[in-house]
């Protein structure tokens, strides 16, 4: 079911799930994330952890976007009015070109 909160993360090229996490909750989920707990746990500790990079001049995040990257999928996190909206991408492999 699309809601205001997810109808633009339902859109995203080769996405395989998504969540939204709010204060540590889940607020949505959907894919291969849905109901997974434990990645959105680890997610908002690895945000926490970035924004304790604060740059001396700024009050804001230091980043908007968190890419983590493996193998054949990344997490892609972005953080937007106090949540963490997160996306499964499937990584596009990418022939080597040759002379």
């Amino acid at each position: 079911m699309t809601t205001a909160l997810t109808q633009g993360l339902e859109r995203v090229p080769d996405q395989l799930g998504y969540l939204v996490i709010c204060d540590g909750a889940v607020l949505a989920s959907a894919g291969d994330l849905e109901n997974d707990e434990r990645t959105a746990t680890v997610l908002a500790g690895l945000v926490a952890t970035a924004c304790g990079l604060r740059l001396p001049r700024g009050h804001q995040p230091p980043f908007r976007r968190l890419s983590v990257v493996f193998g054949d999928h990344s997490l892609l996190v972005t953080a937007s009015a106090q949540k963490l909206f997160v996306v499964k991408r499937q990584n596009r492999t990418q022939e080597p070109a040759t002379a």
